[in-house]
């Protein structure tokens, strides 16, 4: 669906505007694909990977409503994947958090409209659910805003959302973070909590997510996929068997465990094979849809009253051989 066609990414130089330009250009042939992001190095060092003809890059900020809807002028398809998501950052500095992820999610859903885009999925988070931190908080506004954004669309335009868990390998996860201190060797790993697990995901599995459910949607709908847990302690004793660990306890805003479809939203949740649909709080006045039936004829179920998707009790955990088959897939590992 996506031949001939004109996509924006917003934080299109981040780890997965990356990985969703690696595999658009891989996989079909875009009319055009605007990378929209605010650093101009990080679109520099872009260009030197992704230097094809349909490659356009625009340097701006979600924050610039004028600015978005010129960028978005001819655009098909939107993924908004700009945002700060560095929990203890947006503790510390709450406006520029609500600046960019509410006030920016409100420029990108206004931008849309007036260039009559077809379809938007917004980037979420697990922190969402029942947020307690800032950054939670400012995405589960967003959300909300990107789906009551169908009803001032009136059909025209289709707004979802992708809620998905820690991202393998992505820049700021604890990936990263533990293999630059066992390379500077380090005699032990810090643990905030030794029972403090998260749901994980590959960059590729949810590019791969994002790519099936712009085919999936009507518009409204939180999309959620079933993906496995981790322990934090079985991730550090993947990636470094022989080093201790050090608690060093929980961060500002950090939770113990996640949430991705919260108990008391059981009453809109569906069970489809593969994923989760959270369907909308609010009636849409365009149409009536009760997204049992996907635009794909997948069909799904309504949960038990008071089902919750939480990563500390998930069905499933990865070993610790697991992990390590995840992060060599992701090339974290060798």
């Amino acid at each position: 669906m996506f031949n001939n066609k004109s996509i924006l990414i917003t934080g299109g130089t981040g780890s997965f505007g990356k990985q969703y330009v690696r595999t658009i250009l891989s996989r079909f042939q875009p009319k055009r694909i605007v990378v929209y992001s605010r650093d101009e190095l990080k679109q520099f060092e872009m260009q030197q990977e992704f230097d094809q003809p349909c490659m356009r890059y625009f340097i701006g900020d979600v924050r610039d409503k004028e600015r978005l809807t010129q960028a978005m002028n001819g655009i098909d398809f939107v993924i908004h994947a700009a945002a700060l998501k560095q929990v203890p950052a947006a503790e510390y500095n709450p406006m520029e958090c609500i600046k960019t992820n509410i006030y920016g999610a409100e420029n990108v859903i206004y931008a849309s409209l007036q260039n009559n885009v077809d379809r938007v999925i917004a980037l979420s988070t697990d922190k969402a659910a029942n947020p307690i931190n800032l950054y939670g908080a400012t995405k589960l506004a967003s959300d909300k805003l990107f789906v009551a954004a169908n009803n001032m669309a009136g059909g025209t335009t289709q707004f979802s959302v992708v809620r998905y868990g820690n991202v393998v390998g992505s820049r700021g996860s604890v990936v990263p973070f533990f293999k630059k201190l066992i390379a500077e060797g380090a005699e032990s790993l810090p643990i905030t909590d030794e029972h403090m697990t998260r749901f994980w995901i590959t960059l590729q599995q949810g590019v791969d997510f994002v790519l099936k459910n712009f085919e999936r949607m009507y518009g409204g709908e939180i999309f959620v996929p079933k993906i496995p847990s981790v322990k934090i302690t079985d991730l550090a004793k993947a990636m470094a068997p022989n080093l201790p660990h050090k608690i060093i306890g929980i961060r500002p805003g950090e939770k113990l465990h996640e949430i991705m479809c919260p108990a008391d939203d059981s009453h809109l949740t569906l069970e489809f094979d593969d994923h989760y649909v959270l369907r909308p709080t609010i009636r849409f006045t365009a149409r009536n849809n009760d997204f049992v039936e996907n635009c794909l004829g997948e069909k799904g179920e309504p949960v038990k009253p008071g089902f919750e998707y939480h990563s500390g009790n998930n069905a499933q955990f990865l070993t610790v051989e697991q992990i390590k088959e995840v992060n060599k897939k992701a090339g974290i590992s060798e």
